[in-house]
Parts: structure tokens; C-alpha cells; sequence
């Protein structure tokens, strides 16, 4: 494959990724992180760009997609696993966040005072929006061209503009770290990178990245493997650079807030240094994201129902997945958001657990005790912090999870995962389970 095919299916993978939470977390990460802010932004990138590549490339090295990787738990785990994250990253969470913020930052700032109720404003604004994508998403072998060639590079360049000005305008020294960031300030950052949903769409982008190679050629799957890899690269470089930029924007913007989120951050930033030309590029830098990551998700889970059940057409899925999308974002993004926060909590370490396993498969032979006792054991406290969320506690679990080591910063999960592991391989050497046994005697010999 040459070079600028690489580069545009990079370009693609990036436009899918970037969309509402890519946008308004890095510059509300700096502005909290004060002069914290490096610690606190690696972290970010580390599960906000690390973990998503590595995705792509264990998704590759599956050979069937996502679904492989959650059948080496167990198949009905595969089955199960695989329809939640594509549920939650497509039309029940992802997309209709996206397209509210979409609409919350390309329309809603020129609206003043309006006396149209916004929920009429949003329902045509949607009908247009999810139009729009479900037109690109039809024609899924051009969106390489659509996104690499168009829309991404408009992207890129809107961002870049925004930044440089800011860099250049923007003179403030930072400012002490909020709470949440003066203690463990990397350990912060690296949890705030659960929120872009990166790592959980690339579970859903591995077969859309798969595809585009095999249009270009490429359908052996070592090559597979290592041209997934470039091509993140390609992605998670450029989605790195804007992260940093964003964030370093918004740690010089701490002294005009504070700022309820990182929305109302990049509001107050363009108007202040561009004025109404700055909202303006503002609300195409937004609807731009949004649009692409919509058009990402849609096909990708037209792709994954289309082959999960060959009876129901692609285009049928992409109705279907285009019609629920619209309806739940016109619920409103406080409500989203509300609900998708805490899902996040439980998937995020499962994910994490099940790819990591996955690079470490042939050191244990693939054996299920070993992926099942790990996902047991971080499922028990993933779910249990995400409850918490809801309001749903008990003390006396509270005391003994509040033991744990790192609960404090919430990844209470990390130390059963840990022993879910360990206690595995050793049940699997007890049970005689040849392929872990031969392994291990293999290493003990040398």
C-alpha cells in the first residue's frame, strides 16, 4: 500500500476518533491542571491515545474483530460484550452526543434570545444532521476519500488555527492545580481519558480500518496487522498534537474562569481572541467533529449487525442505527451524558483487562481460567464503582473497596485484575491445562 494511502486511511481513523469529548476535555483538563498540567495531560493521552492504537492492533491480531477477543472469555461473553459496546458507542451513547454538541456549539450561540423553543430547534437541527450522515454512511468505500481528502484536513487546519492564535495571544502563567489534580495529577488525567470513549470506538473502528485496507489491497493479515498499526499511528500522532494543544490552551485561559466545562472554555477562548469570527470557527471545528465521528460510528455498526445477522441488510442496520440515534439525542446531552459517565467506569477497565490479555495470549496459551477469573475479578469492582454513581452504594463495601490499593483514585479494579490473573494460571496448572502447562515448563527449562 503507498504511503498516501496510509496517510489517508490515518486521516480517516482520526476524523472517526476525534469528535464532542476529543474537543471539550483536554482544554478543561489544563485549565484544572494549573501547573500540573504535563503529568496530568501524558495521562490523558495515555488511555485517550495509547489504549485506543493498541485496540486497533489487537483487533487486527484477532482476526474476526471485537467479538474475538471477548470469545476467548467465553463465547456467550464474546456475543454479549461485543452488542453493549456497540450499543453504547453508537446509538445510545456516542452518536447522540456527538450530535447534541454539534448542536449546542454550530447552532445554538447564534440563536441570542430566541423566543423558538430550543427542543423544536434541536429536532430540526438533528432530521438535517443525521440526514447528512446517513447519506455519507450509505456509501461506506468513500468515506476514505470523503474524510481523508475533505473533511479531516478542514478539521486539522480549523483546530491548528485556533491554537496558534492562542499560543501567540495567550501569555498567562499557569495557575496551582485544582483539587482534583494536586495530589496525583498523572492518575487524574489518565481516568479523565475514559471520557473521549476512544478505546471503546476503536473496538467498533478495528473492522471499518480492516476494510479500508482490503480496499487497497492489503488482506494478508500480518500485513493487516502492521498497516492497522501505521495508520493508528498516523491517528493517535495527530489526536496527541491536538490534545496537547488544546490542553495548553485551556491551562492559559485559568485566569478568565472559572468554567463549568470545557464547552464554555473554548466559547469564552474564540470570542476572545477572534470575536464573532471566533465563534463562527468554533461552531465548524465542532460540527466538523461531530459529524465525522457520527459517520465513523454509524458505519461501523452497520458493519457489525450487517455480519452478525446476514438476513438484515447494511443499509436496513444503517437505518435503523440512524433512526434510534436521532431519537435519543433529541432526550437532550445533560441526560446523555449522565447516563453514558458511569458506563463508562464499568467498561473502561474491562476493555483495558481484555486487551491487555490479549497482547499476553500466547504466554498463557489463551486459556479461559485466565481470561475469565481477570474479568471476574475486575468486573466485580468496575461495575460496583459505576453503581456508585447512580446512587447505588452500600457502606460496608465502601469500607472494604476504599482498602484496596489505588481505590482512592479509582481504579480500586487494578489489584483484583492482578489476582484474577495470578489465581488463574495457577487454577489452570492445577486443572493440568496442557496448552499453560507446556508454556510455563517450556520458560522453566531455560
Amino acid at each position: 500500500m503507498k504511503k498516501k494511502d496510509t496517510l489517508l486511511v490515518g486521516l480517516m481513523l482520526f476524523s472517526m476518533f476525534f469528535g464532542a469529548g476529543n474537543l471539550i476535555f483536554p482544554p478543561f483538563l489544563g485549565s484544572q491542571a494549573g501547573t500540573a498540567f504535563w503529568p496530568a495531560i501524558i495521562g490523558f493521552v495515555l488511555t485517550g491515545v495509547g489504549l485506543p492504537v493498541l485496540v486497533l492492533v489487537a483487533i487486527a491480531l484477532s482476526k474476526n474483530g471485537v467479538r474475538s477477543l471477548g470469545n476467548y472469555v467465553h463465547p456467550k461473553f464474546g456475543f454479549l460484550f461485543t452488542i453493549i459496546v456497540y450499543l453504547s458507542i453508537g446509538p445510545f451513547f456516542g452518536i447522540p452526543r456527538n450530535a447534541n454538541v454539534a448542536f449546542e456549539m454550530g447552532l445554538k450561540p447564534y440563536l441570542g434570545n430566541t423566543a423558538i423553543n430550543l427542543s423544536v430547534l434541536l429536532l430540526i437541527f438533528t432530521v438535517i444532521f443525521f440526514g447528512l450522515v446517513y447519506l455519507l454512511s450509505l456509501n461506506p468505500t468513500k468515506v476514505t476519500d470523503y474524510m481523508g481528502k475533505f473533511l479531516t484536513p478542514t478539521l486539522l487546519l480549523s483546530i491548528i488555527s485556533l491554537c496558534v492564535i492562542a499560543f501567540i495571544q495567550l501569555d498567562q502563567p499557569l495557575q496551582t492545580p485544582a483539587d482534583s489534580y494536586q495530589t496525583a495529577p498523572f492518575i487524574k488525567g489518565f481516568i479523565d481519558g475514559y471520557s473521549t470513549m476512544d478505546a471503546l470506538a476503536a473496538l467498533a473502528f478495528g473492522i471499518v480500518v480492516v476494510s479500508a485496507l482490503q480496499q487497497k489491497g492489503v488482506v494478508e493479515q500480518k500485513q493487516q496487522v502492521s498497516y492497522t498499526l501505521k495508520t493508528g499511528l498516523v491517528a493517535g500522532t495527530a489526536l496527541a498534537i491536538v490534545y496537547v494543544a488544546l490542553g495548553w490552551l485551556g491551562a492559559s485561559m485559568t485566569s478568565e474562569g472559572p468554567f463549568e466545562n470545557g464547552t464554555a472554555l473554548l466559547s469564552t477562548a474564540s470570542n476572545l481572541l477572534l470575536g464573532k469570527s471566533g465563534i463562527v470557527l468554533l461552531g465548524i471545528i465542532f460540527t466538523l467533529a461531530c459529524f465525522t465521528t457520527c459517520v465513523g460510528l454509524t458505519i461501523s455498526c452497520g458493519h457489525y449487525f450487517n455480519k452478525l445477522f446476514p438476513k438484515i441488510s447494511y443499509k436496513v442496520v444503517v437505518t435503523l442505527v440512524t433512526v434510534v440515534s436521532f431519537l435519543v439525542a433529541n432526550l437532550g446531552l445533560n441526560q446523555i451524558i449522565a447516563v453514558s459517565i458511569p458506563f463508562l467506569v464499568m467498561a473502561y477497565p474491562l476493555t483495558i483487562v481484555l486487551v491487555v490479555l490479549a497482547f499476553f495470549h500466547r504466554y498463557f496459551n489463551g486459556s479461559q481460567k485466565v481470561y475469565g477469573l481477570s474479568m471476574l475479578f475486575t468486573g466485580v469492582f468496575a461495575v460496583y464503582d459505576g453503581l456508585k454513581m447512580f446512587g447505588l452504594e452500600v457502606n460496608s463495601l465502601n469500607q472494604f473497596v476504599g482498602m484496596l490499593p489505588l481505590s482512592s483514585y479509582g481504579l480500586a479494579w487494578v489489584v483484583p485484575a492482578l489476582l484474577g490473573l495470578l489465581l488463574g494460571v495457577i487454577w489452570a496448572r492445577i486443572t493440568r491445562d496442557h496448552s499453560v502447562v507446556k508454556v510455563l515448563e517450556t520458560r522453566s527449562q531455560r
